[in-house]
């Protein structure tokens, strides 16, 4: 039984127009939205996926990215900070854009990373980096995303660092045996992206299994033993997420992962489907204040082609969308 009962209600803005006309509006952004839809919603021939996606590195926000890597191979000037112009989290965004891993651009700034770039104490060259949990969740999804030879070191660490709830948390000195929403979500989403480069591995999948429990019984937001909402951050969908958890950045890792859907997330697909706005679009909300080396978006409250992309693949994923068709 839930408790503070989620208030539903259309998010205003413009007039109403069909999947069609929203498929074009997302069509007119930059090529790593344009690639994404024509592989998520519309279902395009590979070859012309293939040929969009490669545009990432060369025009747009790809390249500006991959221009302002500096000679050392690190973004910001550090491997984790500043916020959010740091290498890590200029990764994230590279990766959330979709880059090709494969084009000469993207491989000569991963090299650079490689060869150059330490994090952490010791230090650690940057996509060995074995540590705080959330951090080498991240690093175990860039590496596996970018194609980095990696020894299998931090899949057996986050295996050794699961708590007896099926998820993580980062904080060990606290002396509580709870999982982290956030942490939780990082590791997933870093062993998912192994697990796609290097094929599947049984250990994984039972670890993956069972965190996907911890938060499908949660209801992808809600304590567990009174069924409160845990915050009310996590039903504000930011982009790009950083470290933070909410439900559309759950949803749509469990629509990347394949993972059936079940009841447990009819009221997060509900909360989503709320935030559509009369016009077809969402909202981007509640940006994660912090240095960034340009805005993708018009800020919050605007419509956004981030949202509106993750949002119609995720509604498509558990048969929630509007057929598209011309």
């Amino acid at each position: 039984m839930t408790t503070g009962a989620l208030v539903i209600s259309r998010v205003p803005g413009g007039s109403s127009v069909g999947a069609v006309g929203v498929i074009d509006w997302l069509m007119e952004g930059d090529p790593a939205i344009r690639w994404q839809v024509m592989r998520d919603l519309t279902d395009a021939p590979v070859g012309d996926v293939a040929r969009e996606r490669s545009l990432v590195a060369e025009v747009g926000w790809g390249r500006r990215l991959l221009d302002l890597q500096g000679e050392d191979g690190r973004w910001g000037g550090g491997a984790y900070s500043p916020k959010w112009i740091s290498t890590t989290y200029t990764l994230l965004d590279l990766r959330h854009l979709g880059v090709d891993p494969a084009g000469d651009r993207v491989r000569s700034a991963i090299q650079r990373v490689a060869a150059n770039v330490t994090m952490g104490d010791g230090p650690w060259p940057f996509f060995a980096y074995r540590g705080e949990t959330c951090i080498t969740g991240m690093v175990l999804g860039l590496a596996a995303h970018f194609a980095v030879d990696d020894d299998l070191g931090a899949v057996d660490f986050l295996l050794d660092q699961r708590r007896e709830d099926g998820g993580w948390n980062c904080d060990w000195g606290d002396g509580s045996t709870r999982s982290s929403f956030n942490t939780t979500l990082s590791v997933l989403e870093g062993l998912w992206q192994h697990e796609q480069a290097r094929g599947a591995d049984r250990d994984v999948a039972q670890a993956r299994t069972r965190a996907q429990e911890y938060l499908l019984e949660r209801h992808l937001m809600r304590r567990k033993s009174t069924g409160e909402i845990i915050n009310r951050r996590w039903l504000l969908f930011s982009f790009p997420p950083r470290w933070f958890y909410d439900v559309l950045r759950a949803l749509d890792y469990l629509r990347s992962a394949g993972v059936p859907v079940d009841d447990r997330c009819n009221e997060a697909l509900s909360l989503l489907q709320s935030k559509r706005r009369v016009d077809g679009t969402w909202p981007l909300q509640n940006p994660h204040p912090g240095r960034v080396h340009f805005q993708m978006e018009d800020g919050a409250g605007k419509p956004s082609r981030w949202n509106t992309l993750r949002a119609m693949r995720v509604l498509r994923w558990a048969g929630r969308l509007e057929p598209i068709s011309d």
